[in-house]
């Protein structure tokens, strides 16, 4: 007897097909091999599911690129999902996600994260409740205006099938999500990011997640091809290390992705798989005025309309 597809198995397919073509993309570009590593988690742990982290460390032009798909069922959805949806409290729970960070070795190739997910929720009484999220951000050590407009653009070419107002609602919440409150500074040059959509119900919240997924390697492969054999010195790789440790602040201070997985009990290596290889920092080091380093900072970091 064959049973009733999902709509949860859809979602699982794109996302594990997902995985496949970014990582066959990557090791064109790098040359190098990513270790797959499968998980499970089974009963008696808080979250039960599976999941598969795929990751390239080490490579000529990835110097650390982690892919990671997670399929988790809980019993209880949190508060903090229900908190506008009090018909779904205690309702048992899906998520199904892919999420990458990459961190190029050349310091003018920029770090870029993309996410794309959904949570299902089947409460006892009343329809399954199906809700999206997802974007893409990027996070450059030095500015170039050529790849700036590029991403952004990509990312506006994404949504626009689905209605001119989400571009402009969606840049403004990656601007404003991206943001490291404890130094008053913008952590990259945004991108889009949404979360928590469900008014466009389930085919047109899968058909909006599909398109960022599906428009990332048009957003960031140009961009690393451009870069990634630039010549470079201690400098700059100094400066590209300072700025990986503002990276590695907003995802351990503000992050609520990475708060929320080591919180519920999610798999720590899989969770942290976005931190860079290498970081650093230095007290109170400020770029001299008029320098690439110092561009940066007031011309590329601060929120601007780049299409």
């Amino acid at each position: 007897m064959t049973s009733t597809p999902r709509p949860q198995d859809a979602v699982r397919s794109y996302l594990l097909g997902l995985q496949q073509r970014i990582t066959a993309a990557c090791t064109a570009i790098d040359g190098g091999a990513f270790l797959t590593d499968p998980w499970s988690k089974g009963p008696g742990e808080q979250l039960q599911g599976d999941g598969v982290t795929m990751i390239l460390e080490g490579g000529p032009v990835l110097e650390r690129a982690g892919v990671g798909f997670s399929h988790v069922r809980g019993p209880k959805l949190p508060p903090s999902a229900t908190q506008h949806r009090p018909e779904l409290a205690g309702a048992p729970f899906e998520a199904l996600g892919v999420s990458l960070v990459f961190h190029p070795r050349n310091p003018y190739a920029p770090t870029v994260h993309m996410n794309v997910r959904m949570i299902a929720a089947t409460p006892a009484q009343g329809a399954p409740a199906f809700w999206f999220g997802g974007g893409m951000d990027l996070t450059p050590s030095y500015g170039f205006e050529e790849d700036a407009v590029h991403f952004h653009r990509v990312c506006r070419d994404a949504l626009a099938p689905f209605g001119a107002q989400w571009h402009p609602r969606f840049k403004a919440w990656c601007d404003e999500y991206f943001f490291l409150k404890h130094r008053g500074e913008a952590r990259g040059i945004g991108g889009i990011f949404f979360d928590d959509l469900s008014e466009l119900g389930y085919d047109g919240g899968f058909g909006m997640m599909r398109a960022v997924g599906d428009a990332f390697l048009d957003a960031y492969r140009p961009i690393l091809e451009r870069r990634k054999d630039l010549p470079y010195g201690e400098r700059q790789r100094d400066w590209q290390l300072q700025r990986r440790g503002r990276y590695v602040e907003f995802n351990l201070v503000w992050d609520r992705g990475t708060h929320f997985g080591l919180q519920s009990g999610g798999r720590s290596e899989s969770i942290l798989l976005s931190m860079p290889p290498l970081c650093g920092w230095g007290y109170q080091r400020q770029p001299e005025p008029g320098s690439p380093e110092a561009a940066l900072l007031e011309r590329f970091l601060p929120p601007k309309d780049w299409v």
